[in-house]
């Protein structure tokens, strides 16, 4: 049976965090317009990522909402939200561009790092344990495989909780690199994208996590697969965009970074979608947290429209008179079930 759900999260140390999306709104956005130009290349996408339903012009259907010169189309099978281009391997060699970690590290990165970890990554960590422990898992019980790992964040924030079985696999040598460093061990492994599926399939864990990644994945259909086929894996933990009110913020903000619809989000789930996704492999819900950054978006983009009008004093006062409601603000829009992320774990069914 599936626990009552959980909302909400105070988004006050994620303004701190996400400072560039206020001050780099310029440059922010000229990355969003390169991954566009990337994905404005592909083929027109004629199915649905999920359910693989006739979805956009091919099915005579009229465009959900435009942004970013990107159409999106709703799936009217299973209610997924599709761009209308294929996210393919080639838009993914394109846009996804690993940084240089480690060319200038210094001490004062594992502080961020660490931060970082603790700030955002710990709740997550702690979420997935409790909730397994409400359905009699003990830790030293958790075995786990981390897809799409990063740098290591979630990885080290389960072993600061005392996970001690717990691996992450990421495409990324210099990511990889970079949180081996910064965790002083080997915390992960580098792995090339066409084995993901296999390894999947093959491993010895009783939950697979995928924390930001399912909707970067262009295989999806062949790492789902190996979810069904790999009875050992009993739980599946992933955050992933919603189709929500943050959609609407940046339809409606075209000149301010679009964080959360387009960019490498080609796609957004939805409750129907991810209830459907979940059934075609032979999992349920099982524990939901849902807490989104629909009034931190909004907040930014209201920023942001204030200094480029020159209205910096407005923006003083905008803040003053906003930041302490934005979390009750943003509890109402989880609690209607219109959160720009979910956290989400699903159970296998037998």
């Amino acid at each position: 049976m599936a626990q009552p759900r959980k909302y909400s999260k105070s988004v006050g140390d994620i303004i701190k965090i996400k400072s560039d999306f206020f001050e780099k709104n310029e440059d922010m956005l000229k990355l969003s317009a390169h991954q566009a130009d990337a994905l404005l290349m592909q083929p027109k996408r004629t199915k649905c990522k999920i359910c693989h339903g006739v979805i956009g012009k091919a099915a005579g259907q009229e465009e959900l909402y435009h942004s970013q010169r990107m159409s999106y189309y709703e799936c009217p099978v299973c209610g997924h939200v599709n761009s209308e281009y294929e996210d393919n391997e080639d838009f993914a060699s394109r846009v996804y561009i690993a940084d240089d970690y480690l060319a200038n590290y210094s001490e004062d990165d594992r502080k961020k790092y660490e931060t970082r970890r603790d700030t955002i990554y710990i709740p997550k960590a702690q979420f997935l344990i409790d909730s397994l422990a409400k359905d009699g898992v003990k830790k030293k019980n958790i075995k786990v495989l981390d897809d799409g790992a990063g740098s290591g964040y979630f990885v080290s924030a389960l072993r600061q909780l005392g996970i001690e079985q717990v691996d992450g696999i990421e495409i990324s040598e210099p990511q990889v690199q970079f949180a081996n460093t910064m965790n002083g061990d080997d915390i992960l492994t580098q792995v090339d994208a066409p084995d993901i599926a296999s390894i999947i399939e093959t491993a010895d864990v009783n939950v697979v996590t995928f924390i930001g990644v399912l909707e970067h994945i262009t295989n999806l259909d062949d790492v789902l697969e190996a979810l069904k086929k790999n009875k050992k894996v009993k739980y599946i933990y992933f955050s992933v965009p919603m189709f929500s009110m943050s959609c609407i913020f940046e339809a409606s903000h075209q000149n301010c970074y679009n964080r959360h619809a387009g960019g490498t989000h080609t796609h957004l789930f939805t409750e129907s979608s991810l209830k459907y996704m979940a059934d075609s492999i032979g999992f349920t819900e099982y524990a939901t947290w849902k807490f989104g950054s629909d009034m931190m978006d909004l907040y930014r983009m209201i920023c942001v429209c204030l200094d480029q009008n020159e209205n910096p004093r407005l923006r003083e006062v905008f803040g003053k008179k906003f930041l302490p409601m934005i979390d009750e603000m943003q509890e109402i829009v989880d609690r209607h079930e219109e959160a720009s992320e979910i956290h989400m774990i699903i159970k296998r069914k037998s």
